[in-house]
């Protein structure tokens, strides 16, 4: 490429075809706008040596060319945002390969530059930062939803192997915010309404405290225009209203501190500050307030030498003006989980109003205002402080990799990662006392999974502060919590409906999911090798070192459309596949290769058939199949009872009783999926069935009906009864725990022997 300055550069492009926005030649004062500005961005570089920033520069070079004849929608060369982008990252003090990316970090997407090209020009860290912030526009998606969850997946797992990409991406979304006043509304909307959703959530996560409230803001005036205004215009009375108080709080403070420290080295530096509107906005909503009830409008911001100086200013503080009870966090000794540190606390002004103070020292607000990028602004510095920001922010960057080893779905992937940028934390213990940062909300099942996962999958129980409590449980700070184990436990899916950590529903779903798909590929196998027996023939052996019996499978899999032996198998035990057709298909494979029927195994697959009901084959149930084989709620068998197995459309094997009206209805309906199946002799587990019964009403009744089933040594799992006005009878609803029809018989013989009781009966459908 020639040595030329960026203003020639500017002025000897010539007109180009047309790109965002339209063709015509570029005005003269746009060319000198967009020279000016990388001009000043030049000054912002000083930072850096004289060989990053000729690179710098020559990055420019090719992303002006890339962009040349393009226009953003206010009629600007396109080149003025990159070039923005990377002041903004340059105000961070980003490194020489992260201003590179920023001025190049859309000549990927927009201007058709390749991965090799930008490899071959300014090495492969910098072309993977501008690949990582390119969308997965290239590829075809079903829809727009789709696509754009697809395009935040490979920009966090980026990001998670290299935290300047997100940088780069806040701060590309940061000047698309300041500069929306050209675009559609639609289009302004959609674009505020994810940045509030996702990148606002993420530089808070990150503790981009500064960048954070900007895109808060500026997202609240593109979605809420008319409320942005009005409070705009309230604050602005409010700020002149009370100028006075806040000026007088100011003087008083600086004066105690004066006072208090009349020989300190460094001056004690107070600042007033205000809330922004969004803030004030959410609280008016959260506490249903008007703006007038709203009285913590204006705080201050305390900031001292060195971290004993902040409880010495705490003291001062609370001499001079009374501290609200309940209203004091400290910060510094439990940081945030994006490393934020102060000490928080709430006085009561000389008007009678809430006053809040912060209290922090000088590394403590590099971290506050500008959280994981304060590594780079004050590297040379070695503040321990720092690196605990930039730790704590790569701890969650790397809990991302973790949610995307469980889930391969992008829209799930995504909903993980939004339910992870919680806005507020609680802070608990371990039995060693060690502290975990959880979202408020979290139950002591999110804590097992933050531990380990092997703790989460193998949770029973929990104490909290040594009592034992639910699961479910909110867990508040400073709770103390152990959780108890047991090897032969497993997740259980109703926790979906409770965990509030990505992590911990990301594994619990990839246990079922893969659970569910071992139990129904070992259902799969045997019902086709049932059905294979009644042709006549012994299944394939699964051994991939056998080539014939591989080349089988492979074969089969092809004619069945599924990728896999394994694969199929799961279709067929999951319903989605019939196992006779299957194994007709594959005799057919076999009698090709020279097999045939055996007299002796057609007779043991044929033998107790019933000629008049379809059957794919004999399945013995014995309570152990899990989530693969359901008993029917409708009948609710038990062993002893007569039954016939449904093969549900993806839903695995439902088991219902012979005489089933439901099951009679389907059987009519679509009889190919029924198939025989028999109780084992010694089934491993209890089984659910219900009664009904018909009592007297009167005290203690329900205590004696509780102690007949105990007597049978039955189990009551759930009990129902009709919301009507007391009467002299009542009808009771239970779901017993029993072992069989004879433990049933027992129990129901138990239950006619207590004196309330009138009638019972089995639950029928």
């Amino acid at each position: 490429m020639n040595a030329r300055s960026p203003a020639t550069a500017l002025r000897e492009a010539p007109p180009a075809p047309s790109g965002r926005g339209g063709s015509a030649p570029v005005p003269a004062a746009t060319k000198d706008a967009a020279a000016a500005s990388f001009a000043a961005l030049t000054h912002k570089l000083d930072y850096l040596d004289a060989a990053d920033i000729k690179r710098v520069r020559e990055a420019y070079r090719f992303a002006d060319e890339a962009h040349l004849g393009q226009f953003r929608a206010s009629g600007e060369p396109y080149i003025t945002h990159p070039i923005a982008v990377a002041g903004l990252c340059a105000d961070w003090k980003l490194d020489a390969q992260a201003i590179m990316a920023a001025l190049m970090h859309d000549a990927m997407e927009d201007c058709g530059v390749t991965k090799p090209e930008l490899i071959e020009r300014f090495g492969s860290s910098t072309a993977d930062l501008v690949d990582g912030l390119t969308k997965l526009d290239k590829l075809q998606f079903s829809t727009r939803e789709e696509s754009q969850a697809e395009s935040f997946r490979k920009m966090l797992l980026a990001m998670a192997r290299d935290v300047r990409v997100i940088l780069i991406k806040l701060a590309d979304r940061l000047h698309n915010m300041r500069t929306m006043d050209a675009m559609a509304p639609a289009k302004r909307m959609r674009i505020a309404r994810e940045t509030l959703d996702i990148y606002a959530p993420i530089a808070h996560r990150l503790g981009l405290n500064q960048t954070y409230r900007e895109l808060q803001e500026l997202s609240f005036q593109h979605t809420r225009p008319w409320r942005h205004a009005a409070l705009s215009k309230a604050v602005l009375r409010a700020r002149g209203y009370r100028r006075d108080i806040v000026e007088r709080i100011q003087r008083e403070v600086e004066k105690a501190f004066a006072d208090a420290q009349p020989q300190a080295q460094q001056k004690v530096q107070v600042f007033g500050r205000e809330k922004t509107l969004y803030s004030i906005y959410s609280k008016m909503r959260e506490k249903h307030f008007s703006f007038a009830q709203v009285n913590d409008i204006f705080g201050f911001r305390i900031v001292v030498g060195t971290l004993p100086e902040c409880y010495l200013a705490l003291g001062v503080l609370h001499q001079l003006y009374k501290p609200l009870p309940g209203r004091f966090k400290d910060y510094i000794a439990i940081p945030k989980a994006n490393g934020y540190q102060s000490l928080h606390t709430t006085l009561v002004s000389p008007l009678g109003t809430a006053v809040e103070f912060q209290i922090r020292t000088e590394p403590m607000h590099a971290v506050a205002e500008k959280g994981i990028a304060a590594h780079w602004m004050y590297k040379a510095g070695g503040n321990t402080q720092l690196h605990d920001a930039q730790r704590l922010g790569t701890l969650w960057l790397q809990s991302l990799i973790d949610i995307q080893d469980e889930t391969r779905d992008a829209n799930e992937f995504l909903e993980h990662v939004k339910i992870d940028l919680f806005p507020d934390a609680v802070y608990v213990f371990t039995p060693k006392s060690r502290i975990m940062a959880l979202p408020r909300g979290a139950t002591p099942v999110d804590f097992a999974y933050a531990i380990h996962s092997d703790v989460g999958d193998h949770c029973v129980a929990a104490k909290v502060n040594g009592d034992p409590v639910a699961l479910r449980t909110e867990l508040r700070s400073g709770d103390v919590v152990e959780v108890v184990t047991a090897p032969g436990a497993r997740p259980n899916p109703a926790w979906l409906n409770f965990v509030r950590t990505g992590r911990a529903r990301s594994k619990i779903r990839h246990y079922l999911k893969n659970m569910e798909q071992e139990e129904s590929q070992q259902l799969g196998e045997k019902l086709l090798a049932q059905a294979l027996r009644a042709e006549g023939l012994n299944m394939p052996a699964s051994d991939p070192a056998e080539a014939a019996a591989g080349a089988l499978w492979q074969q089969l899999a092809r004619w069945s459309g599924t990728r896999s032996r394994a694969e199929l198998l799961i279709d067929i035990g999951l319903g989605r596949k019939i196992a006779t057709i299957v194994a007709k298909r594959l005799a057919q494979m076999m009698g090709e290769r020279g097999e045939r029927p055996d007299a002796l195994t057609l007779t043991m697959g044929r033998y107790g058939a019933d000629d008049n009901a379809p059957s794919q084959g004999l399945v013995v149930i014995d309570g152990s199949e899990g989530a693969s084989v359901q008993m029917a709620p409708c009948c609710r068998p038990i062993p002893g009872d007569a039954i016939v197995g449904y093969l549900g459309r993806g839903e695995g094997l439902l088991v219902h009783t012979v005489d089933c009206s439901t099951a009679k209805r389907l059987f009519e309906r679509d009889s190919e999926r029924w198939m025989t199946v028999e109780w084992a002799e010694e089934p491993v587990r209890a089984f659910e069935t219900g009664v009904t019964l018909l009592l007297k009403n009167g005290k203690g009744v329900l205590a004696q009906v509780a102690a007949a089933v105990s007597e049978a040594e039955a189990d009551i799992t759930h009990i129902d009864m009709d919301d009507e006005p007391a009467a002299q009878t009542i009808e009771l609803r239970l779901l017993l725990s029993v072992r069989d029809r004879l433990h049933l018989a027992d129990v129901m013989r138990t239950l006619r022997r207590a004196a309330p009781v009138l009638r019972v009966t089995r639950v029928k459908p």
